[in-house]
């Protein structure tokens, strides 16, 4: 059984910097595709920014290009989201996605095999 969980959501001013980590275990991810979508009230889940486990691929969002970074740690099954320069509009609940087919940055979020339960990420103007 994959679990996958999530910490370091809160509340910070616009410009500001949070590190979100997803801590994942239950199996080898050698081949799966790790990751993080969000979701803004009254919206749809999003896709934010994947990584390949070996890191050779790493994919982001138009919307938060420049500005956040995705990284793992293998050794302790860990995807790091170092979000920069946050704005408003990035305030939603952030999801870990792990899938084992990868994930590219046009998945549907239906198409995501094992969610984390999410952490809030507030970003005030």
């Amino acid at each position: 059984q994959v679990q996958l969980v999530e910490s370091g959501g809160g509340l910070v001013q616009a410009g500001g910097s949070l590190r979100l980590s997803c801590a994942a275990s239950g199996r080898t991810f050698s081949t799966y595709g790790m990751g993080w979508f969000r979701q803004a009230p009254g919206k749809e889940r999003e896709f934010v920014a994947a990584i390949s486990w070996t890191a050779n691929t790493i994919n982001y969002a138009d919307s938060v290009k420049g500005r956040f970074i995705l990284s793992i740690n293998n050794a302790k099954n860990t995807v790091y989201l170092q979000m920069n320069s946050l704005k408003p509009e990035d305030t939603a609940v952030y999801y870990c996605a792990a899938n084992p087919a990868g994930l590219a940055r046009d998945i549907q979020a239906a198409r995501v095999d094992y969610w984390g339960k999410g952490t809030l990420v507030t970003v005030s103007s």
